[in-house]
């Protein structure tokens, strides 16, 4: 038995180098010899990445032993992309949700929320969406659901402790964990920093098409989007398949206000914190009319770096050691997904290598042959395969290695590369039916109170609305609201 599990392990790691070698020495897809080597390594860590066979920072670091190897690249050709500049600007996010995390805003904002909402069964859910959705546009989505469990296993037992027979208290249990879940998700299609599969992406259109798709402009198309899927996950949730029928007790709201005054009032470093939060965000929506006067020139990394330094020469008016301790120290960055940003780093690594050897291009011109002549047709196309094929692989793999697949598609259709990359990406993060599909679902369904069945039908459901709704995003606003200019 041990034997068998010992193969399984290691069973993934021998089908990517099997299949390394095989495209290796027998060249099966007939590319030229320059890009023989590109497309083993390329095989190799696609491979590793999608069955997890190595942790996905350690696959994203390959370039650097391989591509010198195998004469691809200079190590210093290869180091370039891993300070790409879209990495920092997600860095300074992360700092941003570190801060928040530390001083326990995020805490607050979400029991402030829930406490103004109210506290039937319906409106409790309302008031998890809303707060997560929130959270979830600036915080990572898992991130922003391992804060909201707890808050929401505590609803759910005293509601539970306080049931006097009407009202179905599992289904607003599996309601209000599937809420988090979703919540999580959706909200973080809405800004460029909010998941990582939006921030891989647009390294990749950076780094390909020398184009940046603004802050303000993404919010413009992925906040009502965001907006929308969050009022559809409400009704589809409370109005169609777990409808709970509870009604506001007391307990619940003691519950919510007992936890809100054990926060105490907003504290020196809460209010610091928020300062440049506010600040920062200001600053991405406002950046083009700031530009436009000619005096300064801002970009979204640098405003994300100018707030995230801030957070480490601001006191937070807290002591340590008799010292004002800033808002941010050093230490609190242990906690940062450095893994992500080596991800993004292999990722625009390996795209630049199949971009060069034209491997993209030779892809995009094969799919472009087949593609028909509906471009709304083709958009529908991508966010449904993305969709589902995330509930089954990383979403942050996924849109690493699918990226330069439709930017070579769009080419070869002379189309914007944003009209099939976005939905693909927005497609990417939405997954909900499968457990495996988000880090989000995986937490929730953990819980005990979700049943398979329960993820599998609202899911599905959820998959749709998110097909449907990006595909018309897509296809109305992009061409208006993004000015792609190759």
């Amino acid at each position: 038995m041990l034997q068998l599990k010992n193969f399984k392990k290691w069973l993934p790691f021998i089908i990517g180098i099997v299949l390394f070698r095989v495209f290796y020495t027998f060249n099966p897809l007939q590319v030229n010899p320059a890009a023989v080597n590109i497309l083993a390594i390329a095989v190799l860590m696609i491979t590793w990445w999608v069955t997890e066979a190595l942790p996905m920072p350690v696959v994203a670091m390959l370039p650097f032993v391989l591509f010198p190897l195998m004469k691809v690249a200079t190590i210093k050709e290869t180091a370039a992309p891993y300070a790409d500049p879209i990495i920092f600007l997600f860095m300074g996010g992360f700092m941003l949700g570190l801060a928040i995390e530390k001083w326990h805003l995020h805490k607050r904002i979400a029991l402030s929320i829930v406490n103004i909402t109210g506290t039937s069964g319906n409106r409790i859910i309302l008031g998890f969406i809303l707060a997560t959705g929130f959270l979830s546009m600036w915080l990572s989505n898992t991130a922003t659901t391992m804060m909201m469990f707890p808050i929401a296993a505590s609803v759910i037992h005293v509601v539970k402790e306080n049931h006097k027979g009407n009202g179905n208290t599992n289904a607003f249990a599996a309601a209000i964990m599937l809420s988090i879940a979703y919540a999580s998700n959706f909200g973080g299609i809405a800004t460029i920093i909010g998941t990582p599969p939006n921030v891989a992406f647009v390294a990749f259109i950076e780094k390909k098409y020398n184009y940046t798709p603004q802050f303000a402009d993404w919010m413009l198309i992925c906040t009502p989007l965001s907006l929308l899927l969050l009022t559809s996950l409400y009704w589809v949730l409370v109005k169609w398949l777990m409808p709970n029928h509870i009604e506001s007790d007391t307990a619940t709201k003691t519950l919510i206000k007992t936890e809100l005054q054990q926060l105490g009032p907003l504290s020196v470093a809460e209010k610091r914190v928020l300062v440049v939060f506010i600040g920062t965000a200001t600053l991405w929506i406002t950046k083009d009319l700031i530009n436009a006067t000619g005096i300064i020139k801002l970009d979204d990394t640098i405003i994300a770096l100018l707030g995230g330094i801030s957070l480490f020469a601001i006191p937070s008016g807290a002591t340590a050691n008799e010292k004002t301790a800033p808002l941010l120290e050093w230490k609190d960055t242990n906690k940062m997904a450095w893994g992500i940003l080596l991800l993004f780093g292999g990722g625009l690594t390996l795209a630049a290598a199949l971009e060069k050897a034209g491997l993209i291009t030779q892809l995009g011109n094969w799919v472009a042959s087949y593609a028909g002549s509906s471009l709304f047709l083709l958009i529908f196309l991508t966010a449904f395969i993305s969709l589902f094929l995330s509930e089954l692989m990383s979403n942050v793999a996924q849109v690493i290695v699918f990226a330069p697949v439709m930017g070579g598609i769009a080419d070869a259709l002379g189309i914007n590369p944003l009209l099939l990359g976005l939905p693909m990406t927005l497609g990417a993060s939405c997954a909900s039916m499968m457990p495996m599909g988000t880090p989000p679902n995986a937490i929730v369904f953990a819980s005990g109170y979700l049943k398979l069945k329960d993820m599998l039908k609202a899911g599905f459901v959820m998959n749709l609305v998110a097909v449907v709704l990006i595909t018309l995003f897509s296809y109305y606003l992009i061409p208006l609201l993004m000015n792609f200019v190759k």
